[in-house]
């Protein structure tokens, strides 16, 4: 009796104490509040808007695996003789970074499965930012107000290249020794400055003895830190900014409906988050990668055979193989324009491309306001047929990376594949474009005879003359609405004036034309005379 007493004296103790410390705390720094909203705050119930979860908690495992590794990792280039446990390699001289890398596959205890899952790690978040980037911009989740997003995004994906890029080439084995000669080639192509900027990365003439300890610094501090800085900030706009979400009924640009923050939408990120650490524990466990120990240890001399880069970089290497090999010499200076072209300024121009897109469609946009329903991507068949080119382009120029071993596993002249590809490279973007222009307004074609017919019920009637009809069904209210919705600019009409209007003006309405132009009209609302003076206000200001 005493001891019960005693121990509810001590649960009201402790929940007054509690009591005062929180609101002790809550005077000075209002966190209660901030809490509320923030554990109350809606998260739209969808698949694809897990793909940036997706990322973030690999992100999650290759912290977590990257400190562990770096109690083993040695990041020396001095020459040492190996006496490990991996027999074939026993007295071979290698460098303090490649023999450290053997220790922790085969001397310590899971060292192979941590360096495996954390491998596989960085391909899922890669491959992971590459898709949620795609769903954003087939979506057109990237317009105002969240322009800022999209370049901290499309930032956050180039640091995972370039630090997926470090951590391939930190073990200095014969596979990422290739890789990283490939990449002082491209330091060295750049005009003028090229021979300057190689010395000053490796420290002295390829391959030096600084590389592999600066690359180690940039992997484990600099770019991660970056990393954080940028997920941290991309996750505060996201919240500042609300979540966009798919159109349907009590849908619109005001509000957010889903699932609160705590407790479902937290124990469902929480599942994805076990479920990702298992999936990469599988992979690592049961699926081999980057095996070190059979290429061996880096030596200037020698080549690994059929050596290519990882996905993400593979498109640079097709660039090269596919453009002619030419160079140029003015006034002393020898310009070697492949690997120039492909490898510096290509990439450049490519990922600049993207960063001024949104900026770019705004611009040639009449509508002002915020965006915070989802596109379907069929409602835009020309971003959409971009985006599909572009896959497209990507996807020839990654195939164009492996040519040589595609050649080899088809039987086929490899001069005659080569050809093939420069050609698909430049036709088969224009085809995708075409093509999925067309397929765009062919299905809203398709939505346009299902609001005004109905759904096919697979019956077929015959009507008192003797003709037949097939039997149709009315679309359900909810699905109307989701058809329905179309809040897609009209195309800027041309500018009072004519050709006397400013360039500038004529030229933003030709774009707004080509851009906006093709559209399948829908029953109740497309093109009416509000929107028709509306625009033509917004043609006037141009002029």
């Amino acid at each position: 009796m005493l001891l019960s007493r005693s121990r509810a004296r001590l649960k009201q103790r402790a929940a007054r104490t509690a009591g005062e410390a929180t609101t002790y705390l809550d005077r000075r720094l209002p966190l209660l509040d901030v809490a509320k909203g923030t554990l109350r705050k809606a998260f739209p119930d969808h698949w694809s808007f897990l793909l940036g979860e997706l990322a973030l908690y690999s992100f999650v495992v290759l912290l977590l695996t990257g400190v562990w590794l770096t109690l083993f990792f040695e990041p020396g280039m001095t020459e040492v003789v190996y006496h490990g446990w991996y027999v074939p390699l026993r007295g071979v001289r290698m460098s303090e970074a490649f023999a450290s890398t053997l220790h922790i596959s085969f001397d310590v205890r899971g060292g192979l499965l941590v360096r495996q899952i954390h491998h596989w790690a960085a391909l899922v978040m890669t491959a992971s930012i590459g898709v949620h980037m795609l769903r954003v911009f087939f979506t057109g989740a990237f317009r105002r107000p969240r322009e800022a997003n999209w370049v901290i995004g499309l930032t956050l994906f180039v640091l995972t290249v370039l630090e997926g890029f470090a951590g391939y080439s930190l073990p200095d084995d014969l596979l990422s020794g290739t890789g990283l000669r490939t990449a002082q080639g491209f330091v060295l192509s750049v005009p003028i400055v090229g021979t300057y900027l190689s010395m000053l990365l490796f420290g002295g003439e390829f391959p030096g003895h600084d590389i592999v300890s600066r690359l180690y610094s940039a992997h484990i501090l600099l770019l991660p830190g970056a990393l954080l800085a940028g997920v941290v900030l991309h996750l505060v706009l996201v919240f500042h900014l609300k979540h966009t979400q798919w159109a349907g009924p009590g849908k619109n640009n005001r509000n957010v409906v889903g699932k609160p923050m705590f407790p479902q939408f937290a124990v469902r990120s929480l599942g994805l988050l076990a479920m990702v650490c298992g999936v990469l524990a599988l992979l690592g466990a049961f699926s081999q990668i980057n095996p070190v120990w059979v290429y061996g240890p880096y030596r200037p001399d020698q080549v690994s055979t059929g050596a290519q880069p990882d996905w993400y970089l593979g498109f640079i290497e097709g660039a090269m193989r596919l453009l002619p090999g030419f160079e140029t010499r003015l006034w002393g200076h020898t310009i070697s324009w492949n690997p120039f072209l492909p490898a510096v300024v290509f990439p450049l121009l490519f990922f600049l491309t993207l960063y001024l897109y949104p900026f770019v469609e705004r611009w040639i946009t009449a509508d002002k306001g915020e965006k915070h329903l989802c596109d379907r991507p069929r409602h835009v068949p020309v971003r959409t047929a971009f985006g599909v080119a572009g896959i497209a382009f990507y996807g020839l120029l990654l195939a164009a990376g492996g040519q040589d071993v595609l050649a080899h596993v088809l039987h086929v002249s490899l001069n005659g594949l080569t050809w093939a590809l420069r050609v698909a490279v430049i036709a088969g973007p224009l085809i995708a474009f075409w093509l999925t222009r067309r397929v765009c307004l062919a299905l809203q074609d398709h939505d346009r005879t299902r609001l005004l017919e109905g759904d096919e019920t697979g019956e077929v009637g015959q009507s008192v003359e003797g003709s037949y009809r097939e039997g149709r069904t009315p679309l359900p209210a909810a699905e109307r609405h989701v058809l329905l919705h179309r809040d897609v600019p009209r195309p800027l009409l041309p500018p009072h004036g004519g050709a006397r209007a400013g360039r500038r003006s004529r030229l933003k309405s030709a774009l707004s034309g080509w851009y906006y132009g093709d559209r399948v009209p829908f029953p109740g609302g497309d093109g009416t005379g509000q929107e028709e003076r509306h625009h033509r206000e917004g043609a006037d200001r141009l002029a």
